[in-house]
């Protein structure tokens, strides 16, 4: 079989093969475009004057910050030992640290409530010292951790192996303590991959509906994020819903922009 023949036949498999791609990718824009068609800029700006706008925006901006200031804050450390630990109890805890992404919305809200709430050793405590955490401002904070920890983890495990252990050593040879080489060498070094992974948790914390709704509820001005606010305004203005749903659109656009662009400056995922 000539060259030119085997090319002939391979082209029905690659016209199939566009074709089913393309069909994806086509559904897959089809909610953004279902969100941009028919609108105006009038109705984003009437929509954006709805009540429920203003309070949910600020309070989705307030926690979103909080909770990946103490993603970062405590994820760091680990994703720091667990890359550079070996055998098999750390093996089992990276894949324990996943298991809040598999896990369905209303599960992970419920678990949070049980382990939280007044019957709960933990909310019995926190009772005990004037404090309840079910259905308030903290929960909104405490479901955002859960639900976007493992990206920011993930991303920084990834982004602290790929460093040249060599490097390490060598700050290590020269006196430098574990905290110093983590400070001075390591984080550095593995900016880039970090930054991607506080991105990528941010985004997830934004966009959290389910666990939120069963542990904070949706309370105007307490614990109602962007998202809740998308669901309560549906019942009476499609305008606001919609211009809330672009904000959310807008914004993750620009977190995903982010992430390409620390990982093109990691140059992680580049072909060798």
């Amino acid at each position: 079989m000539s060259a030119r023949s085997g090319r002939g036949a391979r082209r029905p498999w690659h016209a199939a093969f566009r074709a089913l791609g393309g069909t994806l990718l086509v559904f897959l824009l089809l909610p953004l475009v279902g969100l941009l068609s028919g609108t105006t800029l009038a109705d984003v700006r009437e929509g954006l004057a709805h009540p429920l706008v203003a309070p949910a925006l600020e309070l989705s901006l307030a926690t979103t910050t909080l909770s990946a200031a103490l993603v970062v804050l405590f994820g760091t450390p680990l994703a720091w030992t667990i890359a550079h630990a070996r055998g098999t109890t750390v093996k089992l805890f990276e894949s324990a640290l996943k298991l809040p992404v598999v896990l369905p919305p209303a599960v992970a809200g419920l678990g949070l409530l049980l382990a939280f709430g007044q019957r709960s050793p933990l909310g019995a405590l926190l009772q005990r010292v004037g404090l309840s955490v079910p259905f308030t401002t903290a929960a909104v904070v405490l479901a955002q951790i859960f639900v976007s920890a493992p990206f920011y983890v993930e991303a920084a495990i990834a982004a602290f192996r790929r460093l040249d252990a060599s490097l390490l050593v060598i700050a290590r040879t020269l006196g430098a303590g574990p905290a110093r080489v983590l400070f001075r060498v390591g984080l550095p070094l593995a900016a880039p991959g970090l930054l991607s992974g506080i991105a990528l948790a941010w985004a997830r914390a934004l966009g959290e509906f389910g666990a939120t709704l069963m542990f904070a509820g949706s309370l105007s001005g307490r614990t109602q994020t962007l998202p809740l606010a998308i669901y309560a305004a549906l019942e009476s203005d499609l305008r606001a819903a919609r211009a809330l749903s672009l904000v959310l659109v807008v914004i993750a656009f620009v977190l995903l922009l982010a992430v390409q662009s620390a990982e093109r400056a990691s140059g992680f995922g580049e072909r060798p």
